[in-house]
């Protein structure tokens, strides 16, 4: 074998102190964290044409709601875009939650916030804010082919002026029984709208 893995057997108590949890399967890998890559990588990689989704997370911390857009994204082809001081990364929880779905999804290091948005705009994408109440219906119109949805923390929700200084905002319509669909169930939503968008 060209690699060689070591590996060795141990008790299950081990594996779930290993694994930080029961839910192992009965294997645990010690791996090395990928790091997000940073915004001009991507955009480089990108190139300049062409159709192109991203989910850019303000905020959102719950590791379980990070894993359940991960797997999302995966579905879907987007690329998360994570703020410079955000503390989120590919935890073993986010990993169980995104079932496969983390290996798929390239991370993005942004910069600044003034910044990332100059430099996502100069690539040919159009933000858009995803506010509970006061934006605009997301089924009215077909959405952006170059587009990134900005996604609020589950409490609190998106910064204001970060709001603001998107290109639009947008709102999930609903029947009015509860206030929203939470982050991850939002994210599903609005990716699912992007990839029908051309759809008759």
């Amino acid at each position: 074998m060209k690699h060689r893995i070591g590996y060795r057997v141990v008790e299950e108590e081990d594996l779930e102190r290993l694994a930080a949890s029961a839910h192992h399967e009965g294997v645990v890998a010690d791996v090395l964290r990928i790091e997000p890559q940073p915004l001009s990588d991507w955009l480089q990689q990108l190139g300049p044409a062409g159709p192109a989704l991203a989910i850019w997370l303000d905020g959102v911390g719950n590791p379980h709601n990070f894993g359940a857009i991960l797997r999302s994204a995966a579905h879907f082809g987007a690329t998360v875009l994570l703020p410079a001081r955000s503390p989120l990364s590919l935890s073993g929880a986010a990993a169980r939650v995104a079932e496969g779905g983390a290996e798929a999804v390239p991370l993005v290091r942004l910069p600044e916030s003034t910044v990332a948005l100059a430099r996502l705009r100069e690539a040919g994408f159009i933000l858009a804010a995803t506010v509970v109440r006061g934006g605009d219906d997301l089924f009215a119109a077909p959405p952006a082919p170059r587009l990134v949805y900005v996604m609020g923390a589950e409490g609190e929700g998106m910064d204001a002026a970060l709001a603001a200084a998107c290109d639009r905002r947008l709102s999930i319509p609903g029947s009015g029984a509860v206030e929203s669909l939470n982050v991850a169930a939002a994210t599903a939503v609005l990716l699912a709208r992007w990839a029908a968008r051309d759809r008759r």
